[in-house]
Formats: C-alpha cells, sequence, structure tokens
C-alpha cells in the first residue's frame, strides 16, 4: 500500500497542417491572412470562426466593414456571443495519473465531446495499491489508520488469491490470468488508484472546469480539474483567460462570466 497524489498530465494538442490552411486562403483570396494566436489550438478556433461569417478581412463579406485582427480579441467575443459550437473543433489529451475509481466513476459521466481510456483491470493485476485519502480522512488520526489497514489488507488478499491461482508459474496462459485477474479485482477498494486517458474538445471542457471545481463538487475530482484549469489556462490564455479563482476549503474555485458556451 503506499500513499500517493492524483497527477494530471496534457501530452497532446490538435495541430495544424500550415500547407493544407494557406492553399485554402489562397482559395478564397485570403492569401495574406495571419494569427497571431498563441497555439493551434486557438489558430484552428479562430479558422473556423472566421469561415463562418467570412470575416478574414474586411469586404470579403459584404456586411462586414470591419474585423477583430488579434486573436485575443476574436476569442474573448467567442466567447461573450457564445458561440460555442467553434470550440468543438480542437482536442486536448490529458491523462490523469494516482486517480480514484471514485473519480473516474464521476468523470465518465461527462461523455459529449471526450474519448475516454482506462486503465483495465481486467489485464493489469492489482499488487500495490495506491491510496489518495480526501482531508476529512487526512485529518482524522484513527480514520487514516483505518483506510491504510484497510487497503493493505485487500492488498494483501490480491496477493493471496494471485498465489493460491499460480498465476506467475511457468507456462500459465494469457488467457486464464485474465479470467482469474478480473475475477480478483471485485475485492478490490473504489478508491485504489488507477490511470485514465481523457481527451477533450475546449467547450466540453470550459463546461467541466465549471462545474467541476465548484464547491459542490467531490474534492477530488475539485482538485484534478484545478490542476487541469491551470494547465489550460498558462498554455491557451486566450481561450481559458477569462477564468477567475477564489479559493474554498483550499481548493480553486474556477469561475467565468462566460458560462455554457
Amino acid at each position: 500500500m503506499r500513499l500517493v497524489e492524483p497527477k494530471v498530465f496534457l501530452f497532446g494538442e490538435t495541430r495544424i497542417i500550415e500547407e493544407g490552411l494557406q492553399a485554402f486562403l489562397d482559395h478564397i483570396g485570403a492569401s495574406d491572412w495571419t494569427s497571431d494566436a498563441p497555439t493551434d489550438s486557438e489558430k484552428v478556433i479562430e479558422v473556423m470562426g472566421r469561415l463562418c461569417y467570412r470575416s478574414w478581412r474586411p469586404g470579403m463579406n459584404p456586411n462586414v466593414t470591419k474585423v477583430r485582427t488579434e486573436n485575443a480579441d476574436y476569442m474573448d467575443n467567442i466567447l461573450d456571443v457564445k458561440h460555442g459550437s467553434v470550440l468543438e473543433h480542437c482536442f486536448l489529451n490529458f491523462i490523469f495519473a494516482d486517480v480514484s475509481r471514485v473519480f473516474t466513476h464521476e468523470l465518465v459521466r461527462h461523455r459529449v465531446g471526450t474519448a475516454i481510456s482506462q486503465e483495465s483491470l481486467r489485464f493489469v493485476r492489482l499488487d500495490d495499491l495506491g491510496l489518495w485519502a480526501p482531508t476529512v480522512i487526512r485529518e482524522d488520526d484513527k480514520a487514516m489508520t483505518i483506510f491504510k489497514e484497510t487497503f493493505s489488507m485487500l492488498e494483501k488478499l490480491q496477493l493471496k488469491l494471485a498465489d493460491h491461482f499460480r498465476l506467475d508459474d511457468e507456462g500459465v496462459k494469457f488467457k486464464y490470468k485474465k479470467i482469474v485477474t478480473s475475477a480478483m479485482r471485485r475485492i478490490a477498494p473504489i478508491g485504489l488508484a488507477t490511470n485514465i486517458g481523457w481527451s477533450v474538445n475546449p467547450r466540453t471542457l470550459r463546461h467541466v472546469i465549471e462545474m467541476r471545481t465548484a464547491p459542490g463538487a467531490e474534492e477530488e475530482i475539485r482538485l484534478v480539474f484545478g490542476k487541469v484549469a491551470e494547465i489550460v489556462r498558462a498554455r491557451y490564455p486566450n481561450l481559458f483567460g477569462d477564468y477567475t479563482i477564489e479559493v474554498v476549503d483550499g481548493l480553486p474555485w474556477y469561475k467565468t462570466e462566460n458560462t455554457k458556451v
């Protein structure tokens, strides 16, 4: 049994194929259009928004006599008018590590605009249980002792069953190991540490940040999405820079006037 801390890794994001974008701009007669977007993700959103209104420069659409030339201003307007559909065109790829199954059961309820790949306990045998304890447990010595003792006992049961079924004997087929491992996970605690991959478009992510850093959310998911918000706010300033932060019960609550874009 080991104590863990939930971790957030942003490891992928949408990338623009510059020659493809330039070919389109040449096609529509906007070859000289450029963007000062700090990331490809924010540039993708700007491109899709300008496509909707043909707002590459004044006059291309007779109804448009002036355009916002800076990505920051453009994104501010997108958020203000809630043109949220253009935020769905790029994806951010996260891995949440050492999070509990309590956390993942709540995370997967957010399905629209996401893709999910979770560590499978049919295949991954449990032999070293990780534990993250909520504040109400950590601050109570007796409760923390109960948590640790329970996790240690359940870890020993996993090892005892693996030994009983002789899973490490030479020649044991993987198919058999999978069947037994799947059965053994039924006595694993829902609070055990696991890993999950989560890809999401920014429209959905903005909503989840608002929902899951709010004081009424469960502590672990507030902790994780506070970390997510910190990462995306720094990397995509024009897309997530409209949030303000209020600390409640030691955790950040990310709030914005541009709710449910």
